[in-house]
Parts: C-alpha cells; sequence; structure tokens
C-alpha cells in the first residue's frame, strides 16, 4: 500500500522515498524477533553483486525483503573505516540487544556509539518513532483496550525498564481504541506535582471519549502508593466533570503490573 501511494506522489525525490520504505518496513521489523544469526552475520557490501547490496534490493524487492541491519543501513548511509553500513547497523543491533532495546536506548547513548554521532542518532530515533505513531493512525489497526492487561501490554517492556518515574496518557475513543499515547511527566512524582487539567488537556483536544492512566515504579514494585491512590481519586473527579470516562490507571513494575481499578483503590 505505502509503495503504490509513493509512486503516486510528486515532488519528492527517490532518496525521499527511500527513506520512508526504509523506516516503514524498520518499524514493521519491531513486531517481530530479530533471528539470530541475522545479528552475528557477517555482510560485506563490496563484496556483493550491486543486485544484493541494500539500496538497490529495496528498490527492485521492496523494503520487506531486508533484514534489520539493512534498513538501519540505508538510514545511517555510511558506514566507519573498517565497518559498512550494514556492519554498523548490526553493531547496534548486537550491543542494544535488537531494535526494541534501540528504541529504549537514551539518544545519547546511541550517538556515542562509534561512527554514529548526533545526525544518525536522531535519523534512527526519528524512524523509529514515526513507525510508532504510523501504527497508531490506521483505525483498523489502533490497539483495541478491553483488559488492563491490554493497556499494560503496550508500554509493560519499555516502562518497565525506566530509571525515573513516567507518567503517561492513554487516549482513547469510543470503541476503546487508542488514539495516542502522551507522556506528560517525568522525574520524581508525587500528587502534589500531578496537574490533574494537563492529564485531560491531550483528551480533550482530540474530543476522546475516554482516557488511561499509566505509570511507572523504578524500584520494580507496581504496588500503588497512598499519592497514586489520591491521584487517581483527583483525575476520576475531574473526568466525572468533563464527561470523559478514566478506564484506569496502571502502575507499571519491573515484568508486572497492578491497575487500581481492579484493586478497587481510588474507583468506587
Amino acid at each position: 500500500m505505502i509503495v503504490k501511494l509513493l509512486k503516486a506522489v510528486d515532488g519528492i525525490s527517490v532518496t525521499q522515498k527511500l527513506f520512508i520504505l526504509s523506516l516503514n518496513q524498520l518499524f514493521q521489523s519491531m513486531l517481530g524477533s530479530i533471528p539470530m544469526d541475522e545479528s552475528k552475520a557477517t555482510y560485506r557490501i563490496t563484496d556483493l553483486h550491486s543486485s544484493e547490496r541494500p539500496r538497490e534490493r529495496l528498490l527492485q524487492l521492496g523494503p520487506q525483503a531486508l533484514n534489520t541491519a539493512e534498513l538501519l543501513a540505508i538510514l545511517l548511509r555510511v558506514g566507519v573505516k573498517g565497518e559498512n553500513a550494514v556492519q554498523v547497523g548490526q553493531r547496534l543491533l548486537n550491543t542494544f540487544g535488537g531494535l526494541s532495546g534501540l528504541q529504549q536506548a537514551p539518544v545519547e547513548e546511541v550517538q556515542a556509539q562509534h561512527g554514529l554521532g548526533e545526525a544518525k542518532a536522531a535519523a534512527i530515533k526519528a524512524a523509529i518513532e514515526l513507525g510508532r505513531r504510523l501504527s497508531l493512525e490506521a483505525p483498523e489497526e489502533r490497539p483495541v483496550i478491553s483488559s488492563p492487561a491490554d493497556a499494560a501490554a503496550l508500554v509493560q517492556y519499555e516502562m518497565g525498564a525506566l530509571e525515573q518515574e513516567h507518567l503517561r496518557v492513554m487516549i482513547l475513543n469510543t470503541r476503546n481504541q487508542v488514539l495516542d499515547i502522551v507522556e506528560l511527566y517525568h522525574g520524581s512524582l508525587n500528587a502534589s506535582m500531578v496537574r490533574v487539567g494537563e492529564v485531560f488537556k491531550p483528551a480533550v483536544r482530540r474530543n476522546a471519549a475516554a482516557i488511561l492512566v499509566v505509570h511507572n515504579h523504578p524500584s520494580g514494585d507496581p504496588t500503588p502508593s497512598p499519592d497514586d491512590v489520591a491521584v487517581t481519586r483527583a483525575i476520576i473527579e475531574a473526568g466525572k466533570l468533563l464527561d470523559i470516562e478514566v478506564l484506569d490507571h496502571i502502575v507499571i513494575g519491573q515484568g508486572s503490573y497492578v491497575s487500581l481499578k481492579e484493586k478497587k483503590l481510588g474507583f468506587s
């Protein structure tokens, strides 16, 4: 579908079309696991026939034919002394434990890798973020929240590894499909810091039907604190005034979560 759309678009260069195709396929790679032989294999672009090189293969076969390291190579464009762009891409996958690890890593840590720097690290981060947003834009593919487990599954892997507290709000439509996930706060959070009006602002702008609040405990223990319960009560009361339902408040820990609604904490 994306290939057909790009063919119909005028005014953008072949390089720009390649970039869009690459980042789309890069995100698709995030949805599956990276085979072990893919992350350990050695690729030498100069040893390959031109028809087997990443850019040429993408043009001939489409982005789905490329593995993750080759897609990263197109974003990186050039390698470093002793490593071509595909090998640099493989090194990044090995260093960060795959594409999911690369997504979670701070941009400063990515740009510190040999051969990257600010521009290449920013390009990788931008591609991954665009892919994440793309998954939320297609109505038929938007995640549906039908249980606390559904909501936790969307953020558990990432938020469970964060070293600071982060508070995010899932914006949902009348079918409980996720329209967006907005980060509002990070750092050391308590009830006095969380402004209820800020929690609802993204939902009001999107004319959303409901929200679901989620935050993490860096300690790894998802047991709700008294502050968590107090914030939940305040958010629920504000939601009633705005006619926006608060579906739940979920606390993310290391490999586990707690639903305040299931525990009847703050929810009547």
